[in-house]
């Protein structure tokens, strides 16, 4: 079945430095929940403390509603994939995933059975008797997800389990960590620092810095709605311009430029310091001259209407309905 997770005033220091400061969270029984942030803002830390693999220094961590903070990690009901996979070099994929029951006692033939079971799950069943040297980066992580799923945990507990892969095959095997979560139902917390992951698979996005909860909400809600200039800028695809009336966050796809000369109503004046076509758009970089960096996304076709070159002066405007102000 699957289990809430919730995190009260849960704080981890090492020595004097405080890795996470903190904080209270509530994850929903059955969500797909990304933890998002940059290198050292604590999402790691968290993970684990919620693993039993970190001891919590303050706080108390609950699943299902029950007090798991001192309990060690086989006791917890959670499972942990992680980021190197942790595969044993010298077992076939099938026992790789079965050595878990084996560990519990379970008789060869159980454990063989449900493996393959699991193996089915990922699309490894025809690789069962291979080795992790004769598997694919992608393959591998196919047989560490399936070893965490055979334990039937009331959550999974992923570390950047896409970070190994080429761009390719993470938007593949980003689908079909999402068709799992659907199928099997149970609470996923993956940690990563990829905007576009987190998007694409999160039913709630966890934005962290420094050791802090800076927002959470539903991807669609982070993303137009940032809270805070920290996350405007780490979410991406938006600029902090600082007006008279406070500090706006303004997505890029909102901003209009045009030439300066016969401009109306510009809020911005700026130069352009660099144009890339990315295929279906085309991304203009400007500085303001106050000093502020902007950056403009338009359709390809702008370029062919209007085309604008380094070191053009121009005017920038926005849509209101695409710019609100920021704490």
């Amino acid at each position: 079945m699957p289990s809430a997770l919730e995190l009260v005033e849960v704080t981890k220091r090492y020595g004097a430095t405080v890795a996470v400061d903190g904080i209270t969270l509530t994850i929903p029984a059955g969500t797909y929940c990304c933890l998002l942030g940059p290198s050292g803002c604590g999402k790691t830390s968290t993970l684990r403390m919620v693993a039993g693999h970190e001891a919590v220094t303050g706080g108390t961590v609950r699943l299902g509603g029950h007090d798991i903070t001192a309990l060690p990690p086989a006791r917890r009901g959670s499972a942990m994939m992680f980021q190197s996979y942790a595969l044993f070099p010298h077992l076939s994929a099938l026992d790789n995933v079965a050595f878990a029951l084996k560990m519990r006692g379970v008789g060869r033939a159980e454990r063989h059975q449900r493996a393959r079971h699991f193996l089915g799950l990922v699309a490894m069943e025809d690789h069962a008797e291979r080795r992790p040297a004769q598997l694919s980066g992608g393959q591998q992580q196919r047989v560490a997800l399936a070893r965490a799923l055979i334990t039937e945990p009331q959550i999974l507990l992923l570390d950047e389990p896409l970070s190994a892969l080429d761009p390719f095959l993470r938007v593949r095997m980003r689908g079909e960590l999402r068709r799992l979560q659907r199928e099997l139902g149970i609470t996923f917390v993956q940690v990563t620092h990829a905007q576009d992951e987190a998007m694409a698979l999160a039913d709630l996005v966890v934005v962290m810095n420094e050791g802090r909860l800076e927002q959470q909400g539903a991807p669609r809600e982070v993303f137009n709605r940032p809270r805070t200039a920290f996350v405007a800028r780490f979410i991406g695809g938006h600029n902090v311009i600082a007006t008279g009336d406070g500090t706006m966050a303004v997505r890029t796809d909102r901003l209009r430029v045009s030439r300066l000369a016969g401009s109306n109503g510009v809020a911005v004046t700026a130069t352009v310091t660099g144009v890339e076509y990315q295929g279906a758009f085309i991304q203009t970089s400007l500085r303001a001259d106050d000093g502020t960096e902007l950056v403009a996304v338009a359709p390809e076709h702008a370029l062919d209407r209007d085309p604008l070159e380094t070191g053009a002066r121009v005017g920038v405007s926005w849509d209101p309905d695409g710019a609100h102000a920021l704490a």
